[in-house]
C-alpha cells in the first residue's frame, strides 16, 4: 500500500529529474569537468602506429597491406606474450618519410581484416623515469 502511495505521490509530481536527464535528446556535459585534452599530433617520421587492427591480422598482412603506398622496411603486429594474438595494435617503418605520409594518408581509416584501422605517426618512446631515493634499478646487481 505505501509502495503504491509512494508511486502515485511521484506519478503526480511529474517526471524526476532522473528520467528527464534519460531520455533526453541533448547533452549536456556536466559542469564541473573538464574538456577532454586533445593528443598531440607527432612530427612526420618514417615509423607509423597503427591502431585498430583485429587478433587475426599478422605482420605478414600488416606489411603487404601498406606496401602498396610504398617501401615497407619493416612492420610488426603486437602480439601477446601468452596468447600470441595481436594486442590490436602495430607498427609501420617506411623507407621515406614521403611514403609514410603516403601510407597515412591511404589507410587510415579503412578496412583491414574486417576491422577500421587508424595509422597516424608514431611519437617516440618515453625515457623510463628515474628511480627515487637514490634505489638502483630493480634486478640489478648494484
Amino acid at each position: 500500500m505505501a509502495l503504491t502511495l509512494r508511486a502515485a505521490a511521484a506519478a503526480a509530481a511529474g517526471p524526476s529529474r532522473g528520467l528527464r536527464r534519460l531520455f533526453s535528446t541533448s547533452f549536456i556535459p556536466p559542469m564541473n569537468s573538464p574538456a577532454p585534452q586533445a593528443r598531440e599530433k607527432a612530427e612526420p617520421s618514417t615509423n607509423l602506429f597503427v591502431s585498430g587492427l583485429s587478433k587475426r591480422t599478422t605482420s605478414e598482412k600488416l606489411q603487404e597491406a601498406f606496401s602498396q603506398f610504398g617501401e615497407v622496411v619493416h612492420a610488426r603486429v603486437v602480439t601477446d606474450r601468452v596468447s600470441g594474438y595481436s594486442k590490436g595494435f602495430g607498427f609501420v617503418r617506411y623507407a621515406t618519410i614521403e611514403d609514410a605520409g603516403k601510407g597515412i594518408e591511404g589507410m587510415d581509416g579503412k578496412f583491414l581484416d574486417g576491422w577500421v584501422i587508424f595509422a597516424e605517426y608514431a611519437r617516440p618512446r618515453q625515457p623510463p623515469p628515474l628511480p627515487e631515493n637514490n634505489m638502483s634499478p630493480p634486478y640489478s646487481r648494484y
